[in-house]
């Protein structure tokens, strides 16, 4: 039985499954290993230096420091994490940081018409530090994190129009922030931390929908690549003077925290450190690898610089590189990994933002510094085909 098929079986009916420590041995004994794609092989580069499977085809977006089509709003520089909204009349809006120092930080939106013309941009967030990744809530707005030592998360509200008033979020804790995940069956933000030492949190806001207040706790665990967890009260979020990181004793230590994932009762999350993609059973309380670079038998290991991380409807994992061969890698709910497509030409580059839009037949992407291996070179894409829904 393939791990995720495991997980799912964990949570059917009205309790959980009760899984012996054998059997999720051996369930967690194979993290996702080479296949050839759903989709086949890639293509020869098109014009924009994107191979892609037969059947899909991609375009430029927006660039940085240049007027998005059909727009008068200017693109910001070094786009980072990325996610879409569904507008109500039919559109979406795409929602990218600019990881920037301050005060040139922040975060922008651009608004899509049904047919996937863009018919407005605009910034949702200014003047904050490095904004690297963040998440979507369910009651629609973008949480963009700091990543930073005193990193903050901003509420931003991408919905509004014009981007309205973003609101900082200090009960979410101060550290070096990546990416957010919401689990509205647990009412939970799960949060990355970008550090070689970092940890692994989750937020409990006191009330679902108003993150003004809650409770902020790091997973705890005393094995090395799976097991079971805990979460522990972090006493002081604030962080000072000492790091959020370090308040907990057993807090389990991950090796650059990136991208986050929540969807069916199960959260991934990858770390760049390590090239690693974790996987959590909310339900069971375990953990374990979806996917190791050195665990790929056999290689070579189609996915490093593991960073940001997205699903599809369907159940596939899009996890984009930071480096590597400027790949984004499709890992399917059987745990097979193959490469869905390429950028070439931007070895000096990172893929960013990975956000597929509610219908689930686009992706939207960026090659952080693009050409140019400059953050003013940054290139934010779409992809359209016959993705899996």
């Amino acid at each position: 039985m393939k791990r995720r098929t495991l997980l799912r079986a964990s949570v059917v009916g009205a309790g959980a499954l009760a899984v012996s420590g054998s059997l999720w041995e051996s369930a967690l004994a194979a993290p996702a290993q080479n296949a050839t794609g759903p989709y086949g092989a890639l293509q020869a580069a098109d014009a924009n230096g994107i191979r892609l499977p037969a059947g899909f085809t991609s375009q430029v977006v927006a660039r940085s420091g240049q007027v998005v089509s059909g727009t008068s709003y200017t693109w910001h520089g070094a786009p980072d994490g990325g996610a879409c909204f569904a507008d109500g009349a039919g559109g979406w809006i795409y929602v990218s940081n600019a990881e920037l120092g301050a005060p040139s930080g922040g975060a922008s939106a651009i608004r899509f018409n049904s047919s996937g013309t863009a018919t407005s941009a605009y910034r949702i967030l200014s003047g904050t530090d490095r904004n690297c990744a963040g998440g979507a809530t369910p009651w629609n707005t973008w949480l963009s994190c700091e990543e930073v030592p005193t990193g903050r998360v901003w509420e931003t509200y991408p919905l509004s129009g014009s981007g309205g008033t973003a609101v900082v979020r200090p009960a979410m804790g101060r550290f070096n922030h990546e990416a957010a995940a919401c689990d509205p069956v647990r009412r939970a933000i799960y949060l990355t931390e970008d550090m070689s030492d970092g940890c692994f949190y989750r937020f409990l806001p006191t009330t679902w929908g108003d993150l003004s207040s809650g409770t902020l706790q790091v997973l705890r665990a005393s094995t090395a690549t799976s097991g079971s967890f805990t979460w522990a009260n972090v006493p002081d979020p604030d962080g000072s003077p000492t790091a959020t990181r370090n308040q907990v004793s057993g807090a389990k230590r991950f090796n650059g925290g990136e991208g986050c994932h929540y969807a069916s009762d199960t959260v991934w999350f990858t770390t760049k450190g390590d090239n690693r993609v974790w996987q959590v059973n909310l339900a069971a309380g375990t953990y374990e690898l979806a996917y190791d670079d050195n665990l790929v038998n056999p290689g070579p290991a189609p996915l490093t610089g593991v960073d940001n991380i997205t699903g599809s409807t369907f159940g596939d994992l899009y996890v984009a590189e930071d480096g590597g061969n400027m790949e984004i890698c499709l890992i399917t709910p059987d745990d097979k990994i193959s490469v869905f497509l390429r950028i070439s030409g931007q070895s000096s580059s990172e893929i960013t933002g990975p956000a597929f839009t509610p219908a689930g037949d686009r992706l939207y992407f960026s090659s952080q510094r693009g050409t140019s291996g400059s953050s003013s070179g940054g290139i934010t894409y779409c992809v359209t085909g016959p993705f899996r829904r």
